[in-house]
């Protein structure tokens, strides 16, 4: 498949939840408290993409074998980096109108109640710091900075699990599945670091 093909395809695909979201809200099936709802999914869909776009380097390298191979999806890991981008603001964006209704003057009061906004707000400053440096031009620039400030993408994912972590009420199970998740993804690049 051509490459602006598959670009076009991932780009459809990875709307189809926002699209999915947009859908619940006008046919009001998002639930007995709609703005929790928004908020959580948009959340989880960032952290999904997030992992798919950790996950590509290690399938590329690890698994790619003459039959099958997964190289053609290093040329789309910016787009996945950049709907991870796409998700987390627009968390961000429903929890600052539908939980705090764009009134600042509870934030104080929010960091209190919800200490793991404070993890959050530091990691989407990176996720915008690497969108933003993602382009061809910005790479050049930068040479071996670029790769640097990218592997901030490490930080990011830690910050995100603990920001699910911290949310934990009752059930354990997605913060351990994403934790388990993110061990993989790591110990994978730690492989193959060290096998290189």
């Amino acid at each position: 498949m051509p490459v602006l093909w598959r670009r076009i395809y991932i780009f459809v695909v990875s709307l189809i939840p926002f699209a999915l979201l947009v859908y619940k809200t006008v046919t009001n099936q998002l639930g007995a408290d709609p703005a929790k709802t928004i908020v959580l999914f948009t959340g989880e869909w960032a952290i999904y993409f997030l992992f798919i776009t950790l996950a590509v380097t290690p399938l590329r390298r690890l698994i790619s074998s003459k039959k099958i191979h997964f190289r053609w999806l290093q040329t789309h890991r910016r787009m996945l980096g950049l709907f991870t981008l796409f998700y987390a603001i627009l968390h961000v964006l429903a929890f600052l109108v539908f939980i705090l209704g764009l009134d600042f003057s509870l934030f104080g009061k929010e960091l209190v109640e919800r200490p793991y906004i404070l993890i959050t707000i530091p990691a989407v400053i990176l996720l915008i710091a690497l969108g933003v440096t993602s382009t061809q031009a910005t790479m050049r620039r930068l040479g071996k900075n670029w790769i640097r400030l990218h592997k901030c993408i490490y930080l990011i994912a830690i910050l995100a699990w603990l920001h699910v972590f911290m949310q934990v009420r009752s059930s354990y199970f997605d913060a351990v599945l994403f934790g388990v998740i993110l061990l993989v993804l790591f110990l994978s690049r730690v492989y193959l670091s060290v096998r290189k």
